[in-house]
Formats: structure tokens, C-alpha cells, sequence
């Protein structure tokens, strides 16, 4: 079985950063994208930014150029470092990752973590 489980977030001032991480563990055989997206109360999940397995980059307009995604193929994990944050950017985050499993190594699977809230103070 396959889990993504998500570390950092939290609260900080505007201006401030913080950083993410998301590992995928168990039963894992190849993982192709890896990404971040976020959501508020009432609104749908936006994409944040996400990375192919050779490290091609995409990010929202809202974020680029304050955040910085970069993943470790070796360790499974995915990061999302965030600098200079806006109240605007106060949401819940969540990891997602296209997993092949070794249970069933014919289909790629969409998986998510938990979710952490990051909660960005004027």
C-alpha cells in the first residue's frame, strides 16, 4: 500500500517563508509527477505547482517567483519551499503524486496526503 504523508507548514507572518515536504512510502515502483495544490473553505483545489520525474517545473501565476518545488527521486519526496507569502496564500496544501505500485505495476495511480494548513497572518 501506498501513502503520502506531508510535514511542515504552519503559521507565519506576511513576508515570512516556510517550507513543505511530502514522502511517499510503501509499496512504491515509480512515481512520475509530484505536486502541490491547495485549497480554502467553498472554493475548488488549485494547482500550486508540480514537477516531472526529470525535474520540468510548472507553477501558478499567483506563486511563481516566490515558490520553488523540487523533489528527491532517491528518497520519494517531494518539497515546496515558500518565501515571501501572502495572507492570500493561507489555504490547506496538499501533496499529489502519480504512483506505480509494486502490488500492480500495469496502472499509475493518483494519490494524495492528508493535507496541512499553512495560515499566512497580515
Amino acid at each position: 500500500q501506498v501513502q503520502l504523508a506531508e510535514s511542515g507548514g504552519g503559521l507565519v507572518q506576511a513576508g515570512g517563508s516556510l517550507s513543505l515536504s511530502c514522502a511517499a512510502s510503501g509499496s512504491v515502483f515509480s512515481i512520475s509527477d509530484m505536486g502541490w495544490y491547495r485549497q480554502v473553505p467553498a472554493k475548488r483545489r488549485e494547482l500550486v505547482a508540480s514537477i516531472s520525474s526529470d525535474g520540468n517545473t510548472n507553477y501558478a501565476d499567483s506563486v511563481r517567483g516566490r515558490f520553488t518545488i523540487s523533489r528527491d527521486n532517491a528518497k520519494h519526496t517531494v518539497y515546496l519551499q515558500m518565501n515571501s507569502l501572502k495572507p492570500g496564500d493561507t489555504a490547506v496544501y496538499y501533496c499529489n503524486a502519480q504512483i506505480v505500485s509494486e502490488e500492480d505495476i500495469r496502472y499509475q495511480n493518483d494519490y494524495w496526503g492528508q493535507g496541512t494548513q499553512v495560515t499566512v497572518s497580515s
